[in-house]
């Protein structure tokens, strides 16, 4: 059975096809508050209240990111819904909970979901959270498609498996790298031969503005440096380009 999308009139002039969000929540009264607050915004939202409902509706339409509640009614949470969702789909995630321990973030994220955010809240936050998770969705890669095996970047002796969220040597060992470091290197890396600033992977990793005064970033790349063997001091591979970021260089 197609949903109900709600939805903005278009304007007039040609756009891009509106990005699509599900939200699974069991509160009806939000889902639709937030149905109707989304399809304002532009976009084409739908909601279902479990996860049979979530199958069924992921298996009829193809959505660009679920926003899942994580305590869902009946036997499987959230957390369970999001480990499937991460077995096959590239589909962009955001927990919504009343939850507020830290522990319960750690485990959302470590699911592989990209934001969490808890309850009550503001929905402009929500609508701002979800813009960055659509904004660093990977680039070329229809939102909901299945990812085939061969869906992963090659460079030196490292293969970056976008599916799984994994960097491989060239032995199948697996080199750690943190959440962050993985979103920043696949940034880089899906952009070869593109310079950019620290405002945008800040913006692109984690999803919010960059100042002066941030040195993450520049922490995260001496990291992806040493863990790649791109330590320098003439870095061949994720190159500084004075005064204006970063560059992946395809041709090292």
């Amino acid at each position: 059975m197609k949903h109900d999308f709600a939805t903005a009139p278009p304007p007039g002039e040609e756009r891009e096809p509106p990005q699509r969000i599900l939200f699974v929540e069991d509160d009806r009264k939000l889902s639709a508050f937030l149905c109707r607050y989304f399809g304002e915004q532009g976009y084409l939202a739908a909601a279902v209240h479990d996860g049979p409902a979530m199958r069924r509706a992921l298996a009829e339409e193809r959505f660009d990111l679920v926003v899942l509640d994580v305590g869902l009614p009946g036997r499987e949470d959230g957390y369970t819904l999001a480990r499937d969702l991460k077995k096959g789909e590239d589909i962009g995630i955001l927990f919504l909970s009343a939850r507020q321990e830290a522990v319960d973030r750690i485990v959302g994220l470590e699911i592989g979901a990209d934001d969490f955010l808890v309850k009550p809240f503001e929905p402009r936050e929500l609508l701002a959270r979800i813009r960055a998770i659509l904004r660093r969705l990977p680039l070329g890669q229809p939102a909901g498609a299945k990812l085939s095996a061969e869906h992963h970047l090659a460079f030196d002796r490292w293969h970056l498996d976008l599916d799984a969220r994994l960097l491989r040597d060239a032995d199948g060992r697996v080199q750690t790298l943190t959440t962050q470091e993985f979103n920043l290197l696949s940034i880089l890396a899906q952009r070869p031969g593109r310079v950019l600033s620290r405002e945008q992977l800040l913006d692109l990793t984690v999803g919010r503005h960059w100042s002066p005064y941030d040195r993450s970033i520049d922490v995260m790349i001496g990291k992806i440096r040493r863990k790649i063997g791109d330590p320098g001091p003439d870095h061949r591979r994720i190159r500084t380009i004075r005064g204006a970021g970063y560059m992946f260089s395809p041709d090292p």
